[in-house]
């Protein structure tokens, strides 16, 4: 059986991850005429001189005198700004919120205020959108590798529900500590699948961001919504070939939370702000959001709010909107042939099949140049169910044409389908078999594959 052109692909994409598609790319359109936003970190972080805080920081030094949420909301606005961001969750897991869920929160701090209620009615009092930013590592509840428990999902779960049943519609909801190199909380041990669904089942239309860029690449929709660059972190999107919806970030200071430096040192400029930021990743479907950090008193600084009242008067946001084209759909489920065992034809010298399935998109298989058909195949653990095969080749601008995928199923080989794409990232989505095998046969190609990973998944229609 032999499937060809796009009538397939987009058959399957109407359904992928359960999402329905349509509805997904009106969303991803929206947020990306968005356009510019504020990211506001402010959290127990501010009151240290780090921006990872202690675990065990007391509660008792979130203190601010002068909080008014009223006053970021103005600052955004005159920057021209359609949303804001608020940090109601960091990595040492103090919520900003009044939650259930744990006594380490805001209420139980001398603010005893629920800075996310105040934050999201002042931006609306704007017209401003709101976006909630959540950490999934959170080292004060020992959330962190090796230690998961169904608990910490149950905490998670929780959390995410007040967070979208208390205060709003909110548009978007950026995820951060969460399968990232220096976090290692995989997509399996919280399944990344589960909680995506969970969230939008309370609010089906909250694009759920992942901030994941170091790890995946950059042509596919992988563990996102949206697209997401970390510019402090040297990810950069690119001006000339990036086709998804994405999110660039920048903080206007040196940090992400305030320090005592930030009142006298200079922040950047509107000119850079604009001309650099703004306007050409607007043109390249790239939404932009500035980190804005109050201070101790819960107050921006004159200095940042000065450059944003710039930034205002030089953008206007009348700039007509870059269309969006479609895309290939979420890879949002667990892959199951990772670490698998695998077999595969003469291998180019040291670059075995294992680097294949090794989760890991800088390292590749590579075949022997003399192997006419090469090949590549995974044990799974037992005869299962999936129905998406992903192929991402380590060439940047790739080199297979065509390839076969086979399964086994009862002992027998049987082929799956031919598929011809010269995408690097290749996504086959198709109606669910069973099998304990899956092989790849690459019969045409410019140069002999090198392949970075492949994924094999189950994914929820």
């Amino acid at each position: 059986m032999k499937f060809t052109g796009n009538l397939f692909v987009l058959l399957f994409c109407a359904l992928a991850g359960g999402v329905n598609a349509q509805n997904l790319h009106k969303l991803q359109q929206e947020f990306v005429n968005l356009r510019f936003g504020m990211f506001i970190h402010y959290n127990i972080p501010t009151y240290m001189d780090e921006d990872w805080a202690d675990p065990e920081a007391s509660p008792d030094i979130f203190n601010p005198s002068k909080l008014d949420c009223n006053q970021w909301a103005e600052a955004a606005r005159a920057a021209n700004m359609s949303y804001g961001c608020l940090t109601t969750k960091h990595h040492s897991g103090f919520c900003i919120w009044d939650t259930k869920t744990t006594d380490y929160n805001v209420m139980n701090s001398p603010c005893k205020r629920d800075v996310v209620r105040e934050y999201a009615d002042a931006f609306r009092r704007q017209g401003l959108k709101v976006m909630l930013y959540y950490s999934i590592l959170d080292t004060h509840h020992r959330l962190r590798p090796g230690r998961i428990s169904s608990r910490h999902i149950e905490m998670i779960k929780a959390q995410l529900a007040e967070l979208l049943t208390n205060y709003g519609e909110i548009t978007a909801l950026i995820i951060d500590g969460w399968d990232a190199p220096w976090s290692r909380i995989s997509y399996d041990e919280i399944p990344f699948e589960d909680i995506y669904h969970f969230v939008k089942s309370l609010q089906p239309n909250c694009l759920l961001m992942d901030l994941n860029a170091a790890k995946y690449p950059a042509d596919a929709l992988y563990y996102t919504d949206i697209k997401s660059y970390e510019q402090g972190a040297g990810q950069h999107i690119s001006k000339e070939t990036n086709r998804l919806p994405a999110l660039s970030c920048l903080p206007i200071n040196s940090n992400w939370f305030w320090k005592e430096s930030f009142p006298v040192t200079p922040v950047k400029k509107a000119e850079e702000i604009v001309n650099d930021n703004i306007i050409p990743f607007n043109r390249v479907y790239c939404n932009f959001i500035l980190n804005v950090a109050p201070n101790r008193d819960g107050l921006v600084d004159d200095n940042a709010v000065d450059a944003l009242r710039k930034t205002g008067d030089l953008w206007k946001n009348t700039e007509s909107y870059a269309q969006l084209p479609p895309n290939d759909g979420l890879i949002i489920s667990s892959d199951i042939i990772k670490h698998k065992p695998s077999d595969s034809s003469w291998s180019h010298d040291m670059n075995i099949m294992d680097f294949a399935n090794d989760d890991d998109f800088t390292t590749a298989w590579r075949s022997n140049p003399v192997v006419e058909k090469p090949w590549i195949e995974f044990e799974l653990d037992r005869e299962q169910p999936f129905n998406m095969v992903t192929i991402h080749e380590g060439r940047r601008n790739g080199a297979v044409r065509k390839y076969r995928i086979d399964y086994m199923e009862n002992n027998v080989w049987k082929t799956l389908l031919t598929g011809e794409n010269e995408k690097r990232t290749k996504i086959e989505r198709f109606p669910g078999v069973w099998g304990n095998k899956i092989r790849i046969t690459f019969e045409q190609f410019d140069a002999p594959p090198a392949i970075a990973e492949i994924g094999v998944y189950n994914e929820k229609r």
